[in-house]
């Protein structure tokens, strides 16, 4: 295997020879390594996406050029070091934005920003103060972005899509399953309606679509020794959707009280400080920008991200765990049901929710 990293490496403009390779973190959906190299030239990147999940890589890839080219001439244009605060997509020798190896699969590279942090959970409030800043600068310093972006997975936040996906895999039933599980497929169920109106103001543009990231959790930030945003990373699912779509999937990890996957759901909740944190960094950044409709359905964002990701998980459990990886048979269930506990206490807390952002917004708007 190390053999084949090496030859794949061999196939990018990298600027200086390969030193070593290592496996760098656990991701759900691809495989990622970083490149050492020799001498005093930066490190790299290297990730085979998967192409189960990304069917059109290369259109991807041309998303993540055009988005990190314009966030590049925004941070230059501010007196800021693109290298260091936003991505470096790296081509191959021959100027493709991806490899495809004898096997089919596709492998991209990134520059390695020396010296950055990353945390795989907010842990405090300030940190999840950060993490919504972050976010709140990337959304907008592509407020202005006007280039086409094509979608790397089409319906990814769409909540009509996903229950056509869900109808679909229900009626198959392909792992047996759904016998085992009725009760929460009920409690899917019982939220349909309330879910699809939601979504319904997106479709009649009453809530605006946007140029977001799609996948805004601690881990996909950067930060530097002081503590500070350098950039946002992983940008494989940066596309046009509603800018509450990132709050909401931030404010699912953020603000749980547990893991994503906690076996017992009586640790699993919605934290009212990390929420209230999160809600601040995003605001100081984007509150002026959003309009009133956005900032009056922040909070149920984080209803429906949940929500949906209950769907998905208990989805790709019925259907025989082909999406996430998992460690273990149950796993997707436990994820499945561990999301829908944090769902519980948000509708508990929603009122509440509410009342947090309006007050948050109303002060970064009166300065």
């Amino acid at each position: 295997m190390k053999r084949d990293l090496r030859d794949i490496a061999a196939r990018f403009a990298f600027d200086a020879p390969v030193a070593g390779i290592e496996s760098l973190g656990a991701g759900f959906i691809n495989d990622t390594f970083r490149i050492r190299t020799a001498g005093a030239g930066p490190d790299y990147i290297l990730q085979r996406k998967n192409r189960e999940i990304f069917r059109d890589v290369p259109a991807m890839m041309e998303n993540i050029r055009k988005v990190t080219e314009h966030i590049r001439r925004r941070v230059e244009a501010a007196g800021g070091d693109p290298e260091r605060e936003a991505m470096r997509i790296v081509p191959t020798r021959e100027g493709a934005l991806c490899h495809t190896d004898d096997g089919g699969e596709y492998w991209t590279a990134a520059q390695f920003i020396e010296g950055a942090k990353s945390y795989d959970r907010a842990d405090t409030p300030a940190l999840a103060r950060k993490g919504g800043e972050g976010i709140g600068r990337f959304q907008s310093q592509l407020s202005d972005f006007t280039e086409p972006l094509t979608p790397t997975i089409p319906g990814f936040h769409d909540i009509r899509h996903r229950f056509a996906q869900w109808d679909a895999a229900l009626a198959r039933d392909a792992a047996g399953r759904c016998g085992r599980v009725r009760a929460e497929i009920d409690r899917i169920e019982a939220r349909r309606d309330e879910m699809l109106r939601y979504h319904r103001l997106t479709e009649t543009g009453e809530i605006p679509v946007r140029v977001t990231h799609n996948d805004t959790k601690i881990s996909n930030i950067l930060f530097d020794d002081a503590g500070e945003v350098l950039c946002v990373i992983d940008l494989d699912t940066v596309m046009n959707s509603p800018a509450l779509n990132d709050f909401g999937d931030a404010i699912r990890s953020y603000a749980n009280t547990g893991a994503e996957d906690d076996p017992h759901t009586g640790r699993v909740g919605l934290s009212p400080e990390m929420f209230a944190a999160y809600a601040e960094g995003y605001l100081s950044v984007r509150a002026r920008e959003l309009t009133q409709a956005e900032i009056d359905r922040l909070a149920f964002s984080a209803r429906y991200i949940t929500c949906e990701q209950v769907l998905r998980f208990l989805m790709d459990y019925i259907d025989g765990d082909r999406y996430y990886k998992t460690a273990y048979d149950e796993h997707n269930l436990v994820r499945a049901r561990a999301q829908y506990a944090l769902l519980c206490d948000m509708e508990r807390r929603y009122d509440d929710m509410c009342a947090t952002i309006d007050r948050i917004a109303r002060r970064y708007r009166e300065r």
